[in-house]
């Protein structure tokens, strides 16, 4: 940490980086009221995660890069600022394609804190030490997605599904205030110097960079999957209300926090690399479980969500670990490391669910084999990443 850089309080960092994936779970109970609410199908109900998960991805390449010219600071603003105005556009929607932009203007706001606020810590802290702060951050912010399905659930059972964007819009304009005033600039270094493009192709040429962005991208597959697959089942398969999806939820999320408080307190003792190895071990045997449940027809809300929790566990060791490994590859490139990096996990996310949500009316199991399939993927990453430094 240098003398020039004021260190950002640890709460708006929690907060900035919050309100995105607050704005993700909070509104998952609602899909399948959606559905009848405007008499259509699950697939383009789906359309409302999918591309805020697209819109999410692609706008950290673009926050990323101007942060590295312009500061962190302005940048997220603007976005929050965004992200207050679409939660009211869509609060008030009248059809499903305005609730569609809606959301992708929400999510092209909400991703501005994600990205920044990794940026930010890495300013101010060096590889190891960046990796707890990050570890620390999300098992604090875990906490509001964790209790976000929960309140998505009871407001949508009872005010209808729009109550969750006039609370949005109340939260994001509460975020936005408080980063107005209590939030400095950490980007101290200078100008980038290299363009968007450039900084892209100086980065997918580190092989270092490509496993960390890969294995992230995979091992958060696994947890997109579940997110665009596990209402229908939950809901649609196994008849049970969008409260008990949120309760059974808040025990996924309690894993994903203890992966985090491990990756916070024992970062700097074991190293990054071992524990992106134990996290996807972790996620593997949590995608295995789920897929074995589902071919033997054991079906239930336990066999359903306990074996997430490992996964999600996992993701609590790899993601943290795996975002302040890509984003220490070049020092003249934290942000658009930190936006590439989000890109692709984001990426990932947003097809794997999509994928899910379009196949499972008419392959019920599409869930528990994309699952499977990525956190195979993540661990086959890593381990060819550490095989080729090695």
């Amino acid at each position: 940490m240098t003398a020039q850089r004021q260190t950002p309080s640890f709460w708006i960092l929690v907060a900035v980086s919050t309100i995105g994936p607050l704005a993700l779970n909070i509104f998952m109970p609602s899909l399948p009221g959606l559905q009848r609410s405007f008499g259509i199908s699950y697939g383009t109900a789906q359309l409302t995660l999918t591309l805020y998960l697209a819109g999410t991805a692609l706008c950290q390449l673009f926050y990323g890069p101007l942060s590295d010219r312009v500061g962190r600071r302005l940048p997220l603003l603007g976005g929050m600022t965004l992200f207050v105005a679409s939660s009211v556009l869509a609060a008030v929607a009248w059809n499903i394609e305005t609730l569609i932009a809606a959301r992708l203007l929400q999510a092209v706001g909400g991703s501005a804190g994600i990205v920044l606020a990794r940026a930010m810590v890495r300013d101010v802290y060096d590889r190891e030490k960046s990796a707890s702060v990050i570890a620390y951050i999300t098992m604090a912010f875990v906490v509001a997605p964790m209790i976000a399905p929960i309140v998505g659930g009871v407001l949508d059972q009872f005010f209808g599904w729009q109550a969750s964007f006039w609370l949005l819009a109340i939260l994001g304009a509460s975020t936005l205030t408080a980063a107005l005033f209590l939030l400095p600039e950490t980007h101290t270094g200078g100008t980038a110097t290299l363009n968007f493009l450039g900084g892209a192709a100086q980065l997918f040429k580190i092989p270092r960079f490509r496993g960390y962005a890969f294995t992230l991208a995979f091992a958060s597959g696994v947890f997109f999957s579940f997110l665009g697959g596990a209402p229908h089942v939950m809901i649609d398969v196994l008849k049970r209300t969008p409260v008990e999806y949120g309760l059974w939820f808040a025990a996924v999320s309690l894993g994903y926090m203890a992966g985090n408080f491990v990756s916070g307190r024992f970062t700097q003792a074991i190293g990054i690399d071992r524990l992106v190895l134990y996290g996807a071990v972790a996620t593997l045997s949590g995608g295995i479980l789920c897929f074995l449940a589902a071919i033997s027809g054991l079906l239930s809300p336990a066999t359903l969500f306990v074996p997430m929790i490992f996964a999600a566990f996992g993701n609590g060791l790899t993601i943290p670990n795996a975002t302040a490994g890509a984003i220490s590859v070049d020092p003249r490139l934290t942000g658009a490391a930190a936006g590439w990096s989000g890109f692709t996990q984001m990426s990932f996310g947003a097809l794997a669910s999509q994928l899910v949500g379009s196949l499972q009316d008419d392959w019920p199991q599409a869930l528990f084999w994309c699952m499977a399939a990525l956190s195979i993927l993540a661990l086959a990453s890593h381990l060819m990443s550490m095989r080729q430094r090695a």
